[in-house]
């Protein structure tokens, strides 16, 4: 692809001047890590995924000029909706929160206040008469003969449901000092907030970030592709489930689906949960069930434009469910792939076919017994699950641990044990392989599941019955336009 390099110094410049105050004001923030360097007449590129650290914002890594004066520029960028988790964003919710119950608090006071005013607005009367009688037995006691006392005596026991209602104006006095305090502390609050912001129109600033931010991700998406070079420390979402199974969004591109599904066990399992978020998946809340009409095995399923691909129970059988109609809308045979356990990954559990999906389309990896158990690669249609191309790896299947797609390139761990490390690489674009050392930390010691997702650039994997993403490093030379 050609990029000048005039509108990668022109962006960089500009997410210069944004990121500096972004990494003084906005720090903690979470999201999509994407690492660009702009050097010389061509611009070297690594792309880290989604979820890093919680100490990962806008940060400009460094920021410096080369023997010949071009700039050079690292800058980390997070997903959207960051200003979401802004601490300062935060901190106005809550004042938000308090001056909305604060408002509650005085609507109801208004409204007891109103009644019992009516209540003694009422009683005015009687109170005068009481007063009248009280005065003219004080000036004249003769004058409060029995029947007269009998008479004043019920007055004033009209008038005692007038002491709880002065009682409660005794609470609601202190009630409206306490309030007052708290809108005296808003204050400073809010006045501390103006000072720390300047000059500053927060809003304005947060909506040209965003503008930004879908920018650069933009370019993020039309950069695309790159060498694997890195993973990340796991970041353990969630721990459910048995030991084996295997949990995933979609992997179409572009997509707005934020649904997470999960598929417990290997083994003749038709049970798919969908979560509506991440959120709610990490939670176990908002969840809708899927029975498959046909048992699955294994766990190599990947979701694709609102579809589950997965191989049958006890078959070399790849079915294609829709979500939404609750509907199987094609079933094929992958010619000769093993199944049932005879080319499993090193783990076993019928993982003899393995889908996936990255940013070319849609695989599936297996092997045969003419392949003598080495690993085949095979690019799917996705509507007709045809084999449109297969590739021979000469890496034996039962060898790996587990394996992913990214960018056309099949990556193979050598284990699924702790201590593994992501060990052998194919090119599909060149039919060429190389051995690699891309060492990464299996923190529960048995990955069952390992699946890249090019959307979110991401991988995740299921680890002795947890839930854990890596982010993954791209590594990219783009020649420009000056080549």
């Amino acid at each position: 692809m050609s990029v000048p390099l005039l509108k990668i110094g022109a962006v960089l410049s500009t997410m210069a001047m944004v990121t500096n105050w972004m990494s003084q004001t906005l720090p903690s923030l979470v999201g999509l890590n994407g690492t660009t360097v702009a050097r010389g007449g061509t611009s070297e590129r690594i792309v880290s995924a989604l979820y890093p650290s919680p100490e990962e914002g806008w940060q400009i890594y460094s920021s410096a000029q080369d023997a010949d004066g071009k700039c050079i520029c690292t800058v980390v960028a997070p997903a959207q909706n960051m200003c979401n988790r802004d601490p300062r964003s935060r901190q106005l919710r809550q004042l938000m929160e308090k001056v909305q119950n604060i408002t509650q608090s005085m609507e109801v006071l208004d409204l007891r206040t109103y009644r019992d005013l009516q209540y003694v607005r009422d009683t005015e009367n009687l109170m005068k008469t009481v007063d009248g009688r009280l005065k003219t037995a004080s000036e004249n006691p003769r004058s409060l003969n029995p029947k007269s006392f009998q008479d004043l005596k019920d007055k004033v026991t009209q008038l005692l449901p007038l002491l709880p209602v002065l009682e409660q104006y005794k609470t609601d006095a202190r009630m409206i000092l306490r309030l007052r305090e708290e809108v005296r502390n808003l204050s400073l609050v809010l006045m501390a907030i103006q000072e720390e912001m300047g000059a500053y129109d927060y809003e304005e600033l947060r909506q040209r970030v965003l503008l930004l931010e879908t920018r650069l991700h933009s370019c993020m998406q039309k950069l695309g592709c790159g060498k694997l070079t890195g993973v990340s420390n796991p970041i353990t979402i969630r721990a459910s489930g048995s030991r084996f199974g295997s949990w995933m969004t979609d992997t179409m591109i572009p997509s707005s689906d934020n649904r997470v599904w999960s598929m417990d066990g290997y083994l003749k399992g038709r049970r798919v949960l969908e979560y509506r978020t991440l959120g709610d998946f990490m939670k176990g809340q908002n969840f809708v069930q899927h029975l498959l009409p046909h048992p699955w095995a294994g766990t190599g399923h990947v979701v694709y434009n609102g579809s589950l691909y997965y191989n049958k129970y006890q078959s070399n059988i790849l079915i294609k469910y829709h979500f939404r109609s609750r509907s199987v809308l094609v079933q094929r045979s992958l010619s000769g792939a093993g199944y049932n356990n005879t080319f499993p990954y090193s783990w076993g559990g019928s993982s003899d076919i393995d889908l996936m999906a990255d940013e070319n389309g849609l695989w599936a990896v297996y092997t045969t017994i003419p392949n003598a158990g080495n690993i085949v690669i095979s690019r799917l249609e996705p509507q007709s699950l045809e084999v449109l191309q297969t590739w021979d790896t000469g890496f034996p299947k039962r060898s790996a641990g587990e394996s992913f797609m990214i960018c056309g390139t099949l990556y193979v761990t050598n284990s699924h044990l702790a201590g593994a490390k992501i060990y052998f690489a194919y090119y599909t674009n060149t039919s060429s392989y190389e051995y690699t050392d891309i060492p990464f930390h299996n923190q529960y010691s048995h990955i069952s599941m390992m699946d890249y997702n090019p959307r979110e650039r991401v991988l995740y994997t299921w680890n002795n019955g947890h839930q854990v993403l890596y982010n993954v490093t791209l590594f990219q030379v783009i020649k420009t336009s000056e080549d």
